[in-house]
């Protein structure tokens, strides 16, 4: 549904459910939900929003934001990265005997370890953190949502993508950005359910967005 309100339209989705009031939510993608108990009138939905216009807009943009310009980093010691929706510094060791570049999470630092120090290699070795994490994380996940489903995934990938978190297809192909590693765990298990419940329907449409309500 859309609704303008102080010459701004925005694009938002209703879910109705067992539940004593209107809550708002906005997504890891910028998508507004609007979770509502049964018999809920589309007018006093409209209301709810107005209420709440101005930070809902400003948490939608921060959203969109967030995953379309990341940051620039320099891959030094000392500056700070995402694992988990926490900040943690790197710290950079070189050693020329080890075999492979490579990252750990020790007590409350990323120590990087690499043959040679440079920011492509500190940026790979991380790079290379993230998807490993990614995969550890987003296969963990699936098995707990599973049971929730008839059919479950043939694939699942990790991706680098500028523009999604995860897609499916109807192949029953799932997909998940590397950069999901960096969420924290709610915001992963949100995009986990979304592409599952593409398994089941392709599209946004109701049905697509009742399914996703009644596991998130």
């Amino acid at each position: 549904m859309i609704h303008t309100f102080l010459d701004t339209t925005i694009e938002f989705n209703i879910i109705f459910k067992k539940r004593k009031s209107v809550g708002i939510y906005v997504d890891i993608y910028g998508q507004i939900e609007v979770h509502a108990p049964k018999g809920t009138p589309i007018d006093t939905i409209h209301q709810v929003l107005e209420n709440h216009w101005d930070s809902i807009i400003q948490k939608s943009k921060e959203m969109k934001d967030r995953t379309a310009a990341p940051m620039e980093k320099v891959y030094d010691h000392g500056e700070v990265f995402l694992y988990l929706g926490t900040s943690y510094p790197i710290v950079i060791s070189t050693n020329l005997d080890q075999n492979q570049d490579y990252v750990m999470l020790e007590k409350d630092k990323l120590h990087v370890y690499v043959k040679q120090h440079n920011d492509e290699t500190v940026r790979q070795a991380l790079k290379r953190f993230y998807y490993r994490q990614c995969k550890t994380l987003v296969e963990a996940r699936i098995r707990i949502y599973q049971p929730e489903f008839k059919m479950k995934p043939r694939s699942i990938r990790i991706m680098d993508d500028s523009s999604n978190w995860g897609t499916c297809n109807s192949r029953l192909e799932l997909t998940f950005n590397w950069k999901l590693a960096m969420a924290p765990i709610e915001a992963i298990d949100y995009v986990v359910v979304h592409e599952m419940c593409h398994m089941v329907h392709l599209n946004h449409d109701r049905s697509f967005w009742r399914l996703v309500g009644k596991l998130r």
